[in-house]
């Protein structure tokens, strides 16, 4: 067949689109990595693997986090019951009605990934690649039996550098400024998401309200029982919520990171005790204690307030 000048242009028109068509981001994706990128750089941080696997893995194994696993079980790396003794959930895999864990919220989900993979002798060889190494990582997930898929790591590496995750092997997590401090960005901000991009600060979780919030409807996205982000917080479940709060995901700390053993805080206008133990991320009482402060306290503006 031959082919006119024409037609060939036209032909490499198409074939150039549908090249761009197949790169083109997946705004689902991109919420999932806003909202989930410091997790991940954290499970990093504690147990060495690299951040760009876990989210790559996260995406891959539940969708961005709508898969049937993930919405159900919070189970957003796929990983059956095997000898797991917590709550279990049913879905047909390899085979119909494979045992699944389920979690509490998406952060077990990943917590437990990182054991899974730090405990398990299958996995050691992994170790001994670097945190940069991801295509390395990749391949030996699929050597070491993660997945049946033959192109599994080719899927994890493509989501990798269609996304830029590997920037998240270069992160660093947000625990050395106070929650409400400006922060770098590790991974660009997703305009009008959806979804609250959860935040790491003294070995917690928070996210920033906004206008409309409830701990009723951020129980709804985030897993976590109303009463009980409630009670991590201090307030009662009914409290109203403003927007630019932080609400802590976990129960707060005793006192701050040791970064700020030597750096004080100092009330600002408007400021109250509570105000400056949700900034920190530390428990009301500890506030007071920290202080040795009276029970009738009020700051002023200019006090001095010990926060480690």
């Amino acid at each position: 067949m031959i082919f006119s000048r024409r037609s060939i242009a036209t032909l490499l028109f198409i074939l150039c689109g549908l090249s761009l068509a197949a790169q083109q981001r997946n705004s689902f994706y991109d919420d999932y990595i806003a909202r989930f990128g410091s997790v991940a750089i954290d499970q990093m941080n504690r147990y060495g693997i690299p951040a760009s696997i876990t989210m790559a893995q996260g995406l891959l194994e539940s969708g961005a986090g709508r898969s049937e696993l993930a919405t159900k079980g919070n189970n957003h790396f796929g990983i059956k019951c095997h000898s797991w003794t917590g709550p279990t959930i049913y879905h047909d895999d390899d085979a119909t009605g494979e045992c699944f864990r389920a979690y509490g919220n998406a952060r077990e989900s990943y917590e437990d990934h990182s054991r899974f993979l730090v405990n398990s002798t299958r996995y050691r060889k992994l170790f001994q690649y670097g945190r940069k190494d991801y295509k390395s990582w990749a391949h030996g997930l699929k050597e070491c039996g993660y997945a049946t898929d033959p192109q599994y790591a080719y899927r994890l590496i493509s989501l990798i550098e269609r996304y830029d995750l590997h920037r998240l092997d270069d992160g660093v997590a947000t625990a050395y400024s106070p929650a409400y401090e400006k922060k770098p960005t590790i991974v660009g901000a997703v305009a009008h998401s959806s979804l609250h991009k959860i935040e790491i600060f003294n070995k917690n979780y928070y996210l920033i309200t906004r206008e409309g919030d409830t701990f009723r409807s951020l129980s709804a996205e985030t897993g976590i029982s109303a009463r009980k982000l409630a009670k991590h917080n201090e307030l009662n479940i009914d409290s109203p919520l403003h927007a630019g709060q932080v609400v802590w995901l976990k129960k707060k700390q005793s006192r701050a990171p040791k970064e700020y053993k030597r750096r004080p805080h100092v009330v600002a206008a408007g400021q109250s005790l509570y105000d400056i133990s949700q900034m920190y991320g530390i428990r009301l009482k500890s506030l007071y204690k920290l202080n040795r402060l009276q029970p009738d306290y009020v700051p002023k503006v200019g006090d001095i307030i010990f926060v480690r």
